[in-house]
């Protein structure tokens, strides 16, 4: 902390208080000590303060007593400078809340960090407004007075990050107790808050003391309890003061976190020097002038306090962080999530706000314009001089401290409403109340303010009275008892940014979907038909649908019918749309471009060649910019970095990814393009001879399962054909297959399937292993391992089908009941996992092969075990007839120019008189017949 600041001259305006607190001191402690140096100091941090030329506003974020408090004085004093504690970088946003209704957050907002750890990316900083309190009051004074300027004094943006290395994790916790409603809690995101007057002890002992002797659970009941009601009908010195005792007490007993007083304390130092150099800049008198901030800030002691304070503090340049700047929506759930305040806490200061200007007649100030308020009739004026302030202002503090608590009467007409009206809202909830629990609410509201020490119940003891009489043991609905009572105090009113405060992103989407004839910015979710068919415009509008569902979070734009992939296009969509919901996600998306096309196309170059990328994920990365942005530029540009990723790649993982978005890639271009693009026809070749390199390894490692060596071997085998024409070679795979030697028998399987496939084992020696395994007892409880592999080898060669039908119908009629019940479970997981390709395939062979009725499968023979009997209808050829075809020997030409290139030497054979038909037509001729008939009927 900073050294010891002179304090100014002792007698003067607080000098009886100072003496009633030292003999306080004395009597409670025994003599002088440090007790008497915090009183004394919090005494003398409150006469500097007000003493100060430039006259200091204390305020606590979001208070209605500050409110209107500030309402008050700007009336009387109207100042000409109106210095702001907020970030100064977020001036030019403020003239955008006339388009707004609040409550909303001002936002910085930077994508991509320059001079910051990139873990911390996103950065995030929001500054949440409502009307209730000062600082809405001060913005809304001097943007609709002429001849008054704004200047706002804190930290930027940046700095805020700069300042504290553990910004991202210095937020207050919510309250345990006080859980947010449903999603509107979310509206900030995880963004750092920063706001006017954090009022609240820092030392967990006094705060643990005040709630404890104040008979109250939270921090946010006892401020409403024993601050905001005092204050509320109170003059402004006497406000003032006590904002600025309660300032000093916290800062005093604050526990000496060194990084957060250094930040504050830094803090300070900037607001001061910001505002001498306006005043120096401009002229102006800092009579004319008013500071608003909190009243943690107000009592500070740091050097540069004050217009007359050292000019020592340098503010440090930002970094190359590229800021965004603009309007959130908010939610009096998202402030309370974010700064550590009860639950249904900023509704009931609404509430009070409400009540304090009815009973006061002090008349607000809003902004021309503001949604949700009517546009004010008054013209406004020229501010008029500024009285000169009194030398020695009143001591307040001393009659505030020893008057009595006042103790309001009970407004039995206000409470029975409240109670009526919660048993109204719990019925609609699926609680069985009823009159006779609003009786008990009722009295139990009185009991328990009773026990408080409190006349008047207030909204807190009537939330604890409802919980108590009419939630017992479950909650019917969605909403419990406490939530109800939170909705029925004012409710969790939620903000909306105006058409004209959106960014251009967010206005072009809005003008896209116009032709859909719906409330975008309504909250809540809206049905949208598309009849692309009978309405072509609309195709655009289904282009933009698409984009946003890939961009926007779960829920923002979801679609019902209509899908969209390579190559196919829907002729009706239905889409369920909540973007008045999710309007924070749409604006933050206006910080990253101007359209979604372009953001979109950044994401996927961000994901293509960020330092995570692999093959698979840049392939993706061109699927979806073919199917969302149809960039065939971009595509190419992609497609040529995943083959160059492909090749740096060392293992299997996404080989099954690989071979999915490939197989869809090629058929794709097959049908839509006339010749397939170069970067693919390089990535099958190279691809190739990368797995092929790979496999041997594969096989024999045990971090590469099954299936991903069955994905290598099905790019391998479907890519083939197109490989070997691009001038691969295919004894490369030989040579790969050759030298595999798995131990693994899922594996081993798999091996076997390629063999088969490349003509090195037939399938009848493949069924005599397969038998060999099945009749040999040590072999026999792996063998589902086997059949597991050849499951995974349908991925390869599809032609296997009948052939694993086979293996899975002998396994299931051979194997016993131990061995094969715990293999199910195997067998299952494989299908499931592969079963959008593996499961048609065997269902199909199955349903060819079995008989269709459940009476035939007695009688039934599986055709892996007929044989062929002596009326089979086959006539071999004797050994003695003839070994070609007739056609070959009368007409040997074809056949001579063969040899002769081959340079083979050979002879004809005489061809013997051969049948004149097959054998069957023969047996049967009734078909023949028929036919000629009618190929030779009239």
């Amino acid at each position: 902390m900073s050294g010891p600041v002179a304090s100014g001259p002792q007698e003067g305006t607080f000098t009886a208080l100072r003496g009633q607190l030292q003999q306080a001191a004395a009597e409670f402690a025994g003599g002088p000590d440090a007790l008497e140096g915090i009183l004394l100091g919090i005494v003398d941090d409150v006469d500097r303060a007000v003493r100060e030329p430039l006259e200091i506003f204390p305020v606590c974020h979001h208070s209605p007593a500050s409110a209107l408090a500030m309402a008050r004085r700007l009336r009387e004093k109207q100042p000409k400078v109106v210095y702001l504690e907020l970030c100064e970088d977020m001036a030019p946003l403020l003239t955008e809340l006339r388009n707004c209704r609040l409550p909303v957050a001002v936002q910085a907002f930077a994508s991509e960090v320059d001079g910051f750890p990139a873990e911390w990316s996103p950065l995030s900083v929001v500054a949440p407004i409502t009307e209730a309190s000062a600082e809405y009051q001060a913005i809304a004074y001097a943007l609709d007075t002429p001849g008054v300027e704004l200047v706002l004094v804190d930290r930027s943006s940046d700095h805020v990050f700069q300042w504290d290395a553990r910004a991202r994790q210095s937020a207050e916790p919510a309250d345990p107790d006080a859980q947010p409603a449903e999603e509107d809690a979310a509206l900030h995101g995880d963004a750092l808050g920063v706001e006017i007057g954090d009022l609240r002890p820092r030392f967990a002992a006094l705060e643990e003391h005040l709630l404890r002797h104040g008979r109250v659970r939270h921090w946010s009941e006892w401020w409403h309890q024993y601050v905001e009601l005092p204050l509320g009908d109170s003059d402004h010195d006497t406000y003032r003061q006590v904002m600025l005792l309660i300032g000093s007490l916290f800062r005093r007993l604050a526990p000496g976190d060194t990084d957060r007083v250094r930040v504050d304390e830094d803090r300070e130092r900037h607001m001061w020097t910001r505002m001498r150099e306006h005043l120096a800049a401009t002229g102006t008198d800092p009579a004319d002038c008013l500071y608003v901030c909190g009243a943690f800030h107000a009592a500070s002691r740091v050097a540069e306090f004050g217009v007359h304070g050292t000019d020592t503090f340098e503010i440090g340049p930002q970094s190359a962080t590229k800021w965004q700047h603009g309007l959130i929506p908010s939610s009096h759930a998202a402030i309370e999530a974010q700064f550590g305040l009860a639950g249904g806490s900023v509704s009931i200061a609404a509430t009070q706000w409400t009540k304090n200007l009815k009973r006061t007649g002090v008349r607000p100030y809003r902004l021309d314009g503001q949604a949700g308020t009517k546009r004010s009739k008054a013209k406004k004026t020229a501010a008029p001089p500024v009285p000169a302030p009194a030398v020695t202002p009143a001591d307040r503090l001393t009659g505030f401290l020893q008057r009595p608590p006042v103790l309001d009467h009970l407004d039995e007409a206000e409470l029975l409403g409240w109670s009526v009206e919660i048993v109204r809202a719990a019925r609609r909830n699926g609680y069985l109340a009823s009159t006779a629990d609003a009786i008990a609410v009722f009295e139990t509201s009185i009991l328990l303010a009773g026990m408080r020490d409190r006349a008047r119940p207030t909204p807190y003891d009537f939330q604890d009275a409802a919980v108590t009489c009419i939630e017992k043991d479950v909650v019917p609905g969605r909403r419990d008892v406490r939530r109800l009572v939170e909705i029925m105090m004012g409710g969790d009113r939620v903000g909306q940014v105006g058409y004209e405060s959106l960014p251009p992103l967010a206005r072009d989407v809005h003008d896209r979907l116009a032709p859909l004839n719906l409330k975008l910015q309504q909250r809540g979710v809206q049905r949208a038909l598309l009849d692309i068919a009978g309405r072509p415009e609309l195709q655009a509008c289904s282009d933009v649908l698409w984009m946003l569902r890939h961009l926007m979070p779960q829920g923002a734009v979801r679609p019902i019918m209509g899908e969209r992939k390579l190559g196919e296009r829907s002729i009706q969509e239905s889409w369920d749309l909540a973007l008045g919901t999710h309007q924070r996600a749409l604006i933050e998306l206006g910080y990253e471009g101007v359209s979604i096309e372009q953001v979109l196309e950044q994401r996927l170059r961000r994901a293509a060649y960020g330092p995570q990328a692999t093959a698979a994920k840049v392939l993706g990365a061109v699927e979806d910019a073919t199917l969302y942005l149809g960039s065939r530029r971009l595509a190419d540009e992609l497609g040529a970095h995943a083959l160059a990723v492909l090749t740096t790649e060392r293992g299997v993982d996404g080989a099954p990814e690989v071979l999915q978005r490939v197989r869809r890639l090629l058929a794709y271009y097959r049908t839509t393009e006339p010749v397939l693009p170069p970067w693919i026809e390089s990535f099958v070749k190279a691809g190739y001879a990368h797995y092929c390199t790979l496999l041997p390894t594969a096989f024999t490692d045990d971090d590469a399962s099954v299936r991903q060596v069955a994905a290598m071997l099905g790019f391998l085998f479907s890519m083939e054909g197109l490989a070997l024409s691009l001038g691969c070679d295919r004894t490369q795979l030989e040579l790969a297959v050759a030298q595999s030697h798995p131990e693994d028998p899922s594996k081993v399987a798999l091996l076997w399937a390629a063999r088969t496939h490349l003509g090195t084992l037939s399938r009848a020696d493949l069924r005599e292993r397969c038998d060999e395994l099945l009749g040999n007892p040590l072999v026999l409880p792996s063998y589902p391992r086997y059949l597991s592999g050849f499951l995974h080898a349908l991925v390869p060669l599809p032609g296997l089908t009948d052939f694993v039908v086979e293996a899975v119908s002998n396994a299931f009629a051979r194997l016993p009941d131990p061995v094969l019940l715990p293999w199910l479970p195997t067998l299952i997981t494989t299908l499931r996992g592969s079963g959008a390709e593996l499961a048609p395939l065997l269902i199909r062979e199955a349903g060819r092969i079995f008989p269709g009725k459940l009476a035939a499968l007695d009688e039934w023979v599986p055709p892996w075990r007929m044989q062929l009997g002596p009326d089979s209808g086959f006539v071999a050829p004797a050994a003695d007839g003839p070994r070609g075809a007739a056609l070959l020997a009368a007409h040997p030409a074809a056949c001579d120019a063969v040899a002769t290139l081959l340079g083979c030497d050979g002879t004809w054979d005489t061809a013997a008189p051969g049948p004149r038909g097959a054998a069957l037509l023969d047996r049967h001729p009734d078909t023949a017949q028929a036919l000629e008939a009618l190929l030779t009927g009239p």
